[in-house]
């Protein structure tokens, strides 16, 4: 089954053949249009380490400030797609996101298994992904880094960046709050207050954010999904030690507390009797029970000490917390098959040193050490009614077993559970078995997985000036990390009549349906040393073009998979990453443009596949080799005074190659990575009326297209979602400097598409579906002192 939209292509080629334009960062039109298009170059970055112009970084990176974020409405991570070529997020919820960068995916939240794609706030690694979801409020920027950062960000920048810059308190008195609702009684509050404390030496800002909205998705057993229910605050003190000495102390909580993810069946229909997957209501069992408890803390130290002209030294010390609750319904189903939750925390503590030297002469440069330690699990309760179960199950066991058991319906003709029409029981079939085992309403287990890494770094990156025009940066970052992993599984004392058949006869879970036990944990340990670096060749071609042509070699560490049947070593996935690239502006500044074209060879590619024998019911394999060539283009253009506009286009062909080194097939050959579309497309337009009182209106629609994406590596037909595109719109009236009402609509053409598919259900036959976000729209009033 695929979910087809392709009208929506036509309109996105028919949009951007309108205008050319990029996202450097978009900007509110200006008294003078040439000047404008300037400043849009000059949003400044840290990426490396050091202030830059982003037109002059020669990585593949896209800065959006925080005034785009505000403009366009975007508050969290669900909404940054479109706006930054080889970036997909999706997000199922605050709990369970996936960050896609240039094909690969990090979303899994098994302890044992390190992100592929970092998430940094203030140079603090978040990426874990049951605690990486925060909100966008009170936001300088936000830098995305595309390809191997390994060297600038450290282990888990494998393939690239995601890094949120926060404001800090400054020598200011400001202010500011935001007030919205919206359909499906949507509710939104954001605000901030900076003011000095000692003139001069000490500074306080505090800023909060609140947004809630119920589900999309009615449940008939009660309540409604896809909801969203989030308070975030943040404290900030900021202390001047002198003209170039600082330190920022930023303090962070967030609470999450959404109703249930609505996984859809598109085999079993509710007792409506639909297997519509979009806006119908759907029948979860457990009702309001279903959702999540999400809570995320964190503190970081900052310090940036002159200690001489040409040395500097960078601190950055961070600690971090969540914890998070989520109980969602595995079938997607009235019946109760598979009902499971999932308990996951986490904590973290690192520490970086970086100095800094910059003499104005040929070579400036860094080098420090990074200490990382973190622990965590992943926790996961399964209840299931064994009559349900078995119904469903009673096609493929009937056969097993010569039509010894018999198929029953798995409904009755009302949708209802059918719990009469089945066994009571099943015989004992293996010896030392009881006899005749019942079939119980409820059976309880659950494994989980434990995960705890140190790591200490050591690395350096310096930049040599080669004439008046080109610049060599060589970066090298060295690893150490100390692994300790361990799994269970527990058994609740009543066994199962169905467990010695399941997950397979050969490997019985016995007592349990699904998990079979451990005697106690199974642990193991080990060690892995690595490397990786970067050689990047910046040229000026022109006093308004720059280009760069960069090697890196990037690595996700090794996994060690520990679960019932032991410990098992995959290898560090390894990729080689060649990039070139031109930077550049048109038309005294009008015109900016950045254009970046890859190739990524894979070795040892850890892919996520069924496990054979659960659980877990997804496991990490050494997929061998793999491939990803793409391009990309960033695009902006001022045509007026009052309008401008941006055109992102990106394309990559990402697939795991035929064979491995020897020259064997390999199980994947062929097959597209997961998530990963080959084409996308996004632009946007901002007008400008200034008015004769002194406002102005505006108008800021944009729109998002991307092709068919796969939702597993393993390609299945059906498991999949075809092109499409999203259209959202934001006006309004900014009365003066201090008042903007705004009125927005996001997925203005009520376009249906599916943000993933497969999930746990896929396992059993009955794979599941969740919706993306319908139209939504409301209206928002901000005031700033």
């Amino acid at each position: 089954m695929s979910f087809a939209v392709p009208q929506r292509s036509a309109l996105a080629l028919a949009l951007a053949s309108a205008f050319v334009s990029v996202l450097a960062s978009p900007a509110v039109a200006a008294d003078d249009a040439s000047v404008d298009a300037v400043a849009l170059d000059r949003i400044v970055v840290t990426a490396q380490k050091r202030e830059q112009q982003v037109q002059e970084v020669p990585i593949a990176i896209t800065a959006l400030s925080g005034e785009f974020l505000d403009q366009l409405n975007i508050s969290n991570f669900a909404d940054i797609n479109g706006y930054v070529p080889g970036l997909q997020t999706q997000v199922q919820s605050p709990n369970n996101p996936g960050f896609v960068i240039r094909g690969i995916t990090s979303d899994s939240g098994d302890s044992q298994i390190e992100p592929r794609v970092s998430v940094f706030q203030d140079g603090v690694s978040i990426s874990r992904s049951r605690g990486a979801v925060v909100e966008f409020f009170d936001l300088e920027r936000i830098e995305v880094l595309r390809g191997p950062q390994g060297t600038l960000f450290g282990r888990g920048a494998q393939i690239g960046a995601v890094h949120l810059i926060q404001n800090k308190a400054r020598n200011e008195t400001s202010a500011h709050a935001s007030f919205g609702l919206g359909n499906y009684s949507e509710s939104a509050f954001d605000a901030h207050v900076n003011t000095p404390l000692v003139d001069d030496v000490l500074y306080l800002r505090v800023a909060g954010f609140h947004n809630k909205r119920d589900g999309f998705i009615d449940n008939l057993a009660g309540g409604d999904l896809n909801g969203r229910d989030t308070q975030a605050l943040r404290l900030s003190l900021g202390l001047d030690l002198g003209e170039r000495s600082r330190m920022d102390l930023i303090v962070n909580h967030q609470n999450d507390t959404p109703p249930g993810t609505a996984f859809r069946s598109g085999l079993i229909p509710t007792r409506q009797g639909s297997t519509e997957l979009y806006r119908s209501a759907a029948d979860l069992n457990r009702g309001e029970e279903l959702g999540l408890d999400r809570q995320v803390n964190g503190a970081t130290l900052l310090g940036d000490f002159a200690l001489s002209e040409t040395f500097s030294l960078a601190s950055i010390t961070g600690w971090r917390e969540f914890n998070s609750n989520e109980e969602f319904d595995g079938d997607g189903s009235q019946v109760n098959v598979l009902e499971f939750a999932e308990a996951a925390e986490g904590r973290q503590f690192s520490q970086e040193l970086r100095l800094n030297f910059d003499a104005g002469g040929a070579f400036r440069g860094f080098t420090g050490l990074a200490w990382f330690d973190e622990s965590g699990s992943q926790r996961v309760p399964f209840a299931t009614d064994e009559r349900s179960l078995y119904a469903l199950l009673s096609p493929i066991l009937s056969p097993a077993t010569g039509g010894a058991l018999p198929v029953v319906p798995l409904l009755n003709p009302d949708g209802t559970p059918n719990l009469t029409n089945v066994p009571r029981g099943l015989p004992g079939l293996a010896p030392g078995l009881p006899a005749f085992i019942p079939l119980k309403p409820l059976h309880r287990e659950e494994y989980a997985n434990f995960g705890a890494v140190e790591a200490l770094e050591f690395f350096a990156d310096g930049t040599w000036r080669l004439g008046e025009r080109a610049e060599l940066t060589l970066g090298l970052r060295a690893t150490r990390e100390d692994v300790s992993n361990a799994y269970e599984a527990l058994y609740f004392g009543s066994p199962s009549g169905l467990g010695q058949l399941l997950p397979s006869p050969a490997a019985p879970a016995y007592p349990n349906v699904l998990f079979r036990p451990t005697q106690g944990r199974v642990s193991a340990s080990e060690s892995y040393d690595s490397a990786v670096g970067r050689a990047v060749l910046a040229y000026r071609l022109s006093d308004t073009l720059n280009g760069y042509a960069s090697v890196a070699r990037g690595r996700r560490p090794d996994v060690l998979q520990v679960d019932g049947g032991g410990a098992e070593e995959i290898p560090a996935e390894i990729v080689m990453s060649y990039e070139v690239g031109l930077k550049g502006e048109l038309a005294e500044g009008r015109f900016l443009y950045d254009l970046a074209v890859f190739h990524y060879d894979y070795s040892n590619f850890q892919a996520s596949v069924q496990n054979p024998n659960p659980p877990p019911f997804f496991i990490t394999t050494n997929a061998g080799n793999a491939s990803a060539t793409g391009i990309e283009a960033s695009l902006s253009h001022r045509f007026s005074e009052q309008l401008s506009g941006f055109l992102n286009i990106g394309y990559i062909d990402a697939a795991f190659d035929d064979v491995d080194d020897n020259g064997n097939p390999q199980a994947l050959a062929g097959n597209r990575f997961r998530l990963t579309p080959k084409s996308t497309v996004a632009l946007g337009f901002n007008w400008t009326l200034p008015l004769q009182d002194g406002g102005e209106l505006y108008l800021r629609p944009n729109y998002s297209w991307r092709s068919q994406v796969f939702f597993e590596d393993a390609n299945q037909a059906g498991i999949e979602q075809d092109a499409y595109g999203l259209l959202n719109l934001t006006a309004g009236w900014q009365i003066n400097p201090h008042w903007d009402v705004q009125l927005y609509a996001q997925n203005l053409a009520d376009e249906e598409y599916l943000i993933d598919a497969g999930n746990t259900g896929a396992v059993f036959g009955i794979p599941t579906y969740v919706p993306g976000s319908p139209r939504y729209f409301g209206a928002r009033v901000r005031v700033t002192w």
